[in-house]
């Protein structure tokens, strides 16, 4: 090889490696910011659509009103995601749908299935490793941990019950009743969907939850166990 071939070959894979770590660079770093931006705006929005009147008190104090369902179009943010054990600022909004879009600014809900405090499902996606990478910690989760979604006016405190790492094409995961298609559903429970292992799509990381209480929200009160206890 002569002299002003190698410079080439040299140059070109200088060239191709800065193209590779500009890359790297976006997805780990850049995404975050637009992800960050996309859930300021977003907590904006759900926090002055909350700002409504108070419903009127229950007939009797020992029974809550009834849940309002949210009904969100796509791309629009209806709860609030609570996980204690990842931290007190833990807090991304869930958007509605799982398309690309909407996991880029955010936890995405999957259409069909049960929403928060729901009898069924209520199925979560998220990022692992861009964009915000809100379930990059998935895996740190304990049995008996609180996750905790927070709507309009209450908390549906769910709590972790185990976990599986399943192949991609298993949708059975998000049925009414995780992996028992033709069961019907007769709990409130929660599955968090997410890829593994990090950096890579190959399998999914499967978190369930099980409805454990319902919290009315209160003036001056926070975010049930917010503080790491359980």
């Amino acid at each position: 090889m002569g002299g002003a071939t190698a410079r080439a070959v040299g140059e070109l894979l200088i060239t191709v490696g800065l193209l590779v770590a500009l890359f790297l660079a976006y997805q780990l770093w850049i995404t975050d910011l637009f992800q960050a931006r996309s859930q300021s705006r977003l907590h904006d929005r759900l926090a002055a659509s909350w700002q409504a009147p108070p419903a009127p008190p229950p007939p009797k104090p020992s029974q809550p009103p009834p849940a309002v369902r949210p009904n969100p179009a796509v791309g629009q943010g209806f709860a609030v995601l609570h996980i204690p054990r990842l931290g007190e600022d833990y807090a991304p909004v869930i958007v509605e749908g799982v398309g690309e879009t909407q996991l880029e600014e955010g936890p995405g809900h999957y259409p069909g299935t049960a929403m928060p405090g729901e009898t069924g499902n209520f199925v979560v996606s998220g990022h692992r490793t861009t964009y915000g990478k809100p379930f990059n910690q998935l895996d740190e989760l304990h049995p008996g941990d609180p996750v905790v979604v927070e709507v309009s006016d209450r908390y549906y405190v769910y709590r972790m019950t185990r976990s599986e790492v399943v192949a991609p094409d298993r949708i059975d995961v998000t049925d009414p009743v995780p992996e028992h298609s033709d069961a019907t559903p007769v709990e409130a429970v929660m599955t968090m969907t997410t890829c593994h292992p990090k950096y890579s799509a190959k399998s999914r990381l499967i978190v369930f939850a099980s409805l454990d209480r319902t919290v009315m929200k209160t003036p001056g009160a926070g975010v049930p166990f917010a503080s790491g206890e359980a």
